[in-house]
């Protein structure tokens, strides 16, 4: 995980060329020291973002991916450096990011997990349930707890079954509750992305990319945290198991299109306005309205990025 003022400009040029105004820049499970130094510089980080007007994307918090996620569910975090959902770790790592962190995976059905979800959310964080095993009771204590969406439904989660429906199909029932979807047709068939359309309210469906760092590169060898990752045709594994993905959000808006049918302002909405409403940022950001954000992409019918706007300045797309 890195916390680098060079790497982060990169970072946000690249998303600003593919229509992104802002994102929230993700860890990965490390070791405990490893990740409060990660916390203490992407805090840095954005601290000096909020004073700069040129650096493309802007990162507007945290998110939380680890340690506090199933054995079962892991995907590629290291199984060996998970936590026990506990206040008194988070706290170390809130006081770490200066409050910075935004939004946190955790996975419901651990000990400890309903209140820590209720902690965190009392500071204004977003849960978010993932990597998960849990049961249906569990994701709902999850919820009554302050947890109000799901990370990248179906990946890392406890698959539907008829007799025990798990998260996934709470995911799909819960009206109110936000869902993200990795719409790249390699973590989700295209099938499921649209049964998840079908099923969930337009206002609570959330595209994301799970990128990393190959992100805009050609194939190879890439780290993701300490983990070599390999890429190819857009695949992205460690040890044969899906580690992140090379998505960009405007291919997954034109994948939404082409899955689902969903119009251009359906599946733009999933990538702006609807991610901003679960972040409680929508006073200034996901929208086109007097007195918000000049941020604005420019898209061809079919959803290709002609030009993006950020702050009111044009960004060569």
């Amino acid at each position: 995980m890195e916390a680098d003022s060079k790497a982060l400009k990169a970072i946000g040029f690249y998303l600003s060329s593919r229509g992104v105004g802002a994102y929230f820049p993700t860890t990965v499970t490390s070791p405990t020291d490893e990740t409060l130094r990660s916390l203490t510089g992407l805090a840095a980080e954005i601290r000096r973002w909020a004073e700069a007007a040129d650096h493309g994307a802007t990162p507007l918090g945290i998110h939380l991916e680890g340690p506090f996620l199933s054995h079962l569910k892991r995907g590629v975090h290291t199984e060996a450096l998970l936590e026990v959902p506990s206040v008194s770790l988070f706290d170390r790592f809130w006081q770490a990011a200066e409050g910075q962190i935004r939004l946190m995976t955790i996975a419901p059905e651990l000990p400890g997990a309903a209140e820590l979800i209720a902690h965190a959310t009392a500071l204004g964080v977003r849960c978010s349930m993932g990597h998960s095993d849990a049961r249906v009771c569990e994701a709902e204590a999850a919820f009554v707890a302050g947890a109000r969406s799901a990370t990248h439904t179906f990946n890392a989660m406890r698959a539907i079954d008829h007799r025990e429906p798990g998260l996934a199909a709470y995911v799909l029932d819960k009206r109110s509750l936000f869902a993200e979807i990795i719409c790249d047709g390699i973590h989700v068939d295209p099938l499921m992305v649209r049964l998840f359309f079908k099923a969930k309210e337009r206002d609570r469906i959330i595209l994301v990319t799970d990128g990393m760092s190959a992100t805009g590169m050609p194939d190879g060898t890439y780290m993701l945290g300490d983990m070599k990752v390999e890429v190819h045709d857009g695949r992205c594994t460690s040890d044969g198991v899906l580690a992140g993905s090379v998505l960009t959000l405007d291919r997954g808006v034109q994948n939404l299109m082409n899955f689902t049918g969903a119009n251009l302002e359906t599946a733009v909405a999933a990538a702006s306005r609807n991610p901003s409403r679960l972040m409680g940022i929508d006073d200034s950001w996901g929208s086109l309205e007097e007195g918000r954000a000049a941020n604005i992409t420019v898209l061809s019918p079919s959803a290709g990025v002609i030009q993006t706007f950020l702050s009111g300045r044009s960004m060569i797309a």
